[in-house]
């Protein structure tokens, strides 16, 4: 998810801001950015309209 990582670096959000608002460990983070599992449609919404606001959904979780 290279658009997630790059929005996150430009909007200063880390791997643990989004393990505290998912309620979830680093590893749990770390592989749904990653790819190795993915994020629930919640889960989507909710990283979008904390984080980013601004961004489409499509875009913001774009697979590589």
């Amino acid at each position: 998810m290279k658009n997630l990582s790059a929005e996150m670096a430009r909007f200063g959000v880390s791997n643990g801001d989004l393990q505290a608002l998912l309620g979830c460990s680093a590893k749990t983070v770390s592989n749904k950015i990653n790819g190795a599992t993915d994020f629930t449609a919640p889960e989507l919404f909710k990283i979008r309209d904390t984080f980013f606001p601004g961004l489409r959904l499509e875009y913001l979780f774009a697979e590589d």
